[in-house]
C-alpha cells in the first residue's frame, strides 16, 4: 500500500551544541582500499563491523548516479567480496544491517536506476519510479528508506515497511532524500529548501528537525545509529568538505589526517564506529574506518 507522509508535520530547528574540532578518546583512522582499485567509497557499517560500499578500477567511469562507483563490495573479517546485480551496468552497496541484509542501487542498459535488497544471497529489485529509485538505508527490522523520482522529475524520500510504502517530503522543500533509518524508526537525510540551499534533517515520530552545521554553506545527514548519533557532511565557503558527528547536541568535525580538502562521514554503527571517504592530493577517493 502506498501512502504519502502526513502534510501536517512540523519543521523544527535542531538544537545546536558546541562545535568540537577533534574527536575524543584517541580515535583511530584506517584507510580502506579495495585491492587494485583506484577509488573506494566506504558507505555503510553494521553492528558486526562489516562494511559495504563501492569501488572503481583504473579507467572506469566514476560519474554515475548518486555519486556511486561502478562495483559494490562487502568487507567482512578482513575479506573483500564483490556484489554485482545480475545483468547490471553498475552496482553500488549503500547500507547493511546486523542480519547481513544489504541495500543499494544498480543501473541497467536503458539508463534506469533501480534499488535493490540483497538478503540470504537473493536479490530483490525495488522500484517506485520509471527512471530512478535508490534504496539507501536499512535497519535491523528490515525497514528500508531511500529516494525516487516522480513523473514530474521531483525527488522524494520513501519508507518501505513490509508491504507499505510511505512517501516522505520535508515541508516546502524542493526535493527530499532519505539516507538511513535506525531501530526506533528515526530517519535522517537531506533536503533542498526554496532558496536552493541544502540541509540535513531528522524525522522522529511526526516531527522534522533541520540539521545545519554552524557557518556551513551546505549540510547533509547520512546515517543514524540506535543511540541517535548522526553523521554527515558539511561544506564551507572556501570550498572544503568535512565530515561531522552530531551526538548529544554537539557537533564534532571529522577530518581524515592528511586528506586534501575533502572528508565525509557516511555510516555509523551501534558502537559508534564511523565509515566514510576522503580525497588525497591526486584527487582519488579512499574509504576509511574511524574507531573510538
Amino acid at each position: 500500500m502506498w501512502r504519502p507522509w502526513r502534510p501536517y508535520l512540523l519543521a523544527l530547528s535542531f538544537a545546536l551544541g558546541a562545535i568540537l574540532n577533534v574527536l575524543a578518546d584517541d580515535p583511530t583512522f584506517t584507510t580502506i582500499d579495495f585491492p587494485g582499485a583506484t577509488q573506494t567509497d566506504a558507505h555503510g557499517i553494521n553492528a558486526r563491523g562489516d562494511i559495504v560500499g563501492g569501488y572503481a578500477n583504473p579507467g572506469e567511469n566514476t560519474t554515475l548516479p548518486g555519486g556511486s562507483l561502478p562495483h559494490a563490495f562487502l568487507l567482512s573479517r578482513g575479506h573483500f567480496s564483490n556484489i554485482d546485480f545480475p545483468g547490471a551496468t553498475y552496482t553500488f552497496a549503500s547500507r547493511n544491517n546486523a542480519r547481513g541484509d544489504i541495500v543499494g542501487w544498480y543501473g541497467t542498459a536503458d539508463g534506469v536506476t533501480h534499488g535493490f535488497l540483497l538478503s540470504d544471497d537473493q536479490f530483490t529489485s525495488i522500484d517506485f519510479s520509471t527512471t530512478l529509485t535508490f534504496a539507501a538505508g536499512i535497519n535491523p527490522q528490515g525497514d528500508i528508506v531511500g529516494q525516487y523520482e516522480s513523473i514530474d522529475g521531483v525527488t522524494h524520500g520513501f519508507l518501505l515497511t513490509e508491504d507499505e510504502v510511505t512517501s516522505i517530503d520535508f515541508p516546502d522543500a524542493i526535493f527530499t532524500i532519505c539516507t538511513q533509518i535506525n531501530p526506533r524508526g528515526d530517519i535522517v537525510g537531506w533536503y533542498t529548501s526554496a532558496d536552493n540551499l541544502g540541509h540535513g534533517y531528522l524525522l522522529s515520530g511526526d516531527e522534522f528537525a533541520s540539521i545545519d552545521f554552524s557557518g556551513a554553506s551546505y549540510t547533509n545527514a547520512n546515517s543514524i545509529n540506535p543511540r541517535g548519533d548522526i553523521v554527515g557532511r558539511y561544506d564551507t565557503a572556501d570550498g572544503q568538505t568535512h565530515g561531522y558527528l552530531l551526538s548529544g547536541g554537539e557537533f564534532t568535525s571529522i577530518e581524515f589526517p592528511g586528506a586534501s580538502r575533502f572528508t565525509t562521514a557516511i555510516g555509523i554503527n551501534p558502537r559508534g564506529d564511523i565509515v566514510g571517504k576522503y580525497k588525497t592530493a591526486d584527487g582519488l577517493l579512499h574509504g576509511y574506518l574511524l574507531t573510538r
